[in-house]
């Protein structure tokens, strides 16, 4: 994939902190493997010596903050640690859930390789699900973690029986095109692709306290893939 440029990524900048709009398919940190690009790398470039103050997966796309400073850092890091950042994230499910404000607490633990799974003897973990727009087959849900579990909105979707779209590793399939359109044709020996290559799962909004005391509020917008899979949706259902 080609590199963004970092400074087209920079939703808000003050002097302590720094939030982009992480495009999907890049890690936020080094991943376990080698030196592929992640965002931090890319943050360094700017600044030297910048943290990532929490981190997306690699396919998710959206509002990701960065300290500038070890005191900017603490004093992010010790809100997520006390559940005061409020996070919301936008979901493409399978399946039309009526949800308002409805709580999911299920214990995540993480496996070996990678994943997570619910499990009693797992950590607390706690999301708020509202259903914004039902369609054909498929819903867009607003997404509230509290805590910040690894995989946490996934698991939690997958419980309700309403998996992501393309989230293979929790239960939801690929979609395709075909699927909702009737006189949808292929060029002969063309195979469908799906119509989003990842997860569809999108940080909307970060909202957190500065070093001033000021709350500082940011929105990202969402991504080419994400908008055109919502557009394409509303369509046709």
């Amino acid at each position: 994939m080609k590199l963004p440029n970092f400074s087209d990524l920079v939703i808000f900048e003050n002097d302590d902190y720094l939030v982009v709009n992480k495009p999907p398919f890049l890690a936020t940190l080094d991943e376990r493997v080698g030196g592929a690009p992640n965002m931090l790398r890319l943050a360094r470039q700017h600044h030297d010596d910048i943290q990532a103050a929490h981190r997306l997966d690699r396919e998710t796309s959206g509002a990701l903050a960065f300290a500038k400073n070890p005191a900017a850092y603490r004093h992010l890091a010790m809100q997520f640690e006390d559940r005061e950042v409020k996070k919301q994230y936008h979901a493409v499910v399978w399946g039309t859930p009526q949800m308002h404000d409805e709580v999911v607490e299920r214990n995540i633990e993480t496996t070996s390789r990678g994943k997570a799974r619910l499990a009693y003897k797992g950590k607390p973990a706690e999301t708020h699900f509202t259903t914004l727009e039902t369609f054909a087959r498929h819903a867009l849900m607003l997404c509230e973690p509290v805590t910040g579990r690894m995989h946490q909105i996934r698991l939690h979707l997958m419980y309700l029986q309403a998996p992501i779209v393309g989230d293979k590793d929790y239960g939801g399939e690929d979609f395709y095109l075909s699927s909702l359109k009737k006189r949808f044709n292929m060029k002969e020996g063309e195979e469908e692709q799906p119509f989003i290559k990842r997860f569809a799962l999108h940080a909307l909004r970060l909202q957190f306290v500065g070093l001033d005391g000021e709350e500082i509020s940011v929105e990202a917008p969402y991504p080419k893939d994400f908008r055109v899979l919502v557009e394409a949706l509303r369509q046709n259902h």
